[in-house]
């Protein structure tokens, strides 16, 4: 495995060995616009038709994937990648970043990648990572005020940027998905209970992340409602995320978001609530799969698997479509929509990659004792997955 990067403008003599001995060794080449001119004779390129080009045409030298990085490309708001597989062209696209702090951004990303091939990724996978990283880290550095130089410090631990809050929670883990509950008003009106009160038998009950959907509610009752369920959940050490209104997360400061294919895109999200914070999305078909995962949600919620009543018209995908979904998806999954204690194992007990856990809503808030159901129905999914294994 040969990963490159760096300075090529060199006399003919290296260009020459580079071309005929180093680049067909490479499993990936990551040349930036004047290094990919460089290499092609001096070529212009200055679009992204150009860049598709090139990096079709560095292929031809021999090094089996070629990955054009164009954050020097000429009167463009974004950056744009361009990779080449031999087979198909991927454009990695994002809002570029205000910074001077830019100083070995491009070996970054070349040593990210080469690392992500060492783990076992696929190479479209261990770009998009690497990608994902080296843009937080600009985020994060973007105002570090280091030095007299051009160019500032590039923020490779995310550490350096004085007015960055640290990060109060741990990261998100896939297990978090394990037993998800999802809150509903209407339901804990019919049984006489407050929200608060609804949350906290649900964590005390072993549910491993919370999510509190409001659809009939004003703002100011939901962000009241949101700060008293994430304190409890903070409390129990376990993720809190807010349905769809991103401006709540932001106000309460939650530790992520779900949102679904009609709502804010994952992208556009994640550029709002930054890189530590948690999104899910929900998805249906393997094409809604494959765009979370490039638009950087964490997680995907598919459903409904089951007919449920706590959502209108909503279309299910049965335990074939969500087999697809699990299959196809680089994301952890969480099942929902219909799911209780009396199939419940049948959905773990599927045994498909990136299933991790069940989204439940009527089957722990629509009954008398929240606190129990969760017990119970934590034993069954956790029996399940034990089988599984």
């Amino acid at each position: 495995m040969v990963s490159t990067s760096g300075d090529v403008l060199a006399g003919p003599l290296i260009l020459a060995s580079l071309r005929e001995e180093l680049l067909p060794q490479a499993d990936i080449v990551t040349p930036n616009l004047r290094e990919a001119s460089v290499l092609l004779g001096c070529l212009p390129l200055q679009s992204v038709a150009d860049m598709r080009f090139a990096a079709k045409s560095i292929h031809d030298i021999g090094p089996r994937n070629v990955l054009v990085k164009g954050g020097d490309l000429p009167a463009s708001s974004d950056t744009v990648n361009v990779l080449f597989d031999a087979k198909e062209f991927y454009e990695f696209r994002s809002t570029r970043i205000r910074t001077s702090n830019t100083h070995g951004t491009g070996c970054t990303l070349a040593s990210s990648i080469a690392a992500e091939l060492a783990r076992g990724y696929s190479v479209l996978s261990a770009v998009k990572i690497a990608k994902r990283y080296v843009e937080s880290a600009l985020d994060y550095s973007k105002d570090i005020l280091i030095g007299q130089g051009r160019q500032g410090p590039f923020d490779h631990l995310l550490k350096l940027k004085k007015n960055a809050l640290p990060c109060s929670r741990r990261p998100f883990n896939p297990s978090d998905l394990l037993l998800y509950a999802v809150t509903d008003s209407r339901m804990n009106k019919k049984w006489g209970r407050s929200m608060s009160d609804a949350v906290k038998a649900a964590v005390e009950g072993g549910a491993t992340i919370v999510q509190l959907r409001e659809k009939d509610i004003d703002t100011g009752d939901f962000l009241e409602a949101a700060k008293t369920c994430l304190k409890i959940c903070r409390s129990h050490g376990i993720p809190f995320l807010i349905n769809d209104r991103i401006d709540i997360a932001l106000a309460c400061d939650a530790d992520g978001v779900h949102i679904g294919q009609s709502d804010m895109p994952a992208r556009m999200a994640r550029s709002i609530l930054g890189p530590d914070k948690i999104i899910g999305i929900s998805c249906k078909t393997q094409e809604q799969a494959e765009k979370a995962w490039v638009d950087w949600a964490d997680y995907i919620g598919c459903g409904g698997v089951y007919p449920t009543n706590t959502k209108e018209n909503n279309i299910t995908v049965g335990l074939d479509g969500l087999k697809t979904v699990c299959s196809t998806s680089n994301l952890p999954v969480v099942a929902i929509g219909g799911i209780g204690i009396s199939n419940a194992k049948a959905v773990m007990g599927l045994g498909v990659p990136n299933l991790e856990g069940v989204a439940v809503v009527s089957a722990l808030f629509d009954r008398e004792c929240v606190l129990s159901e969760t017990q119970n129905l934590l034993k069954v999914v956790m029996g399940a997955t034990r089988d599984v294994k």
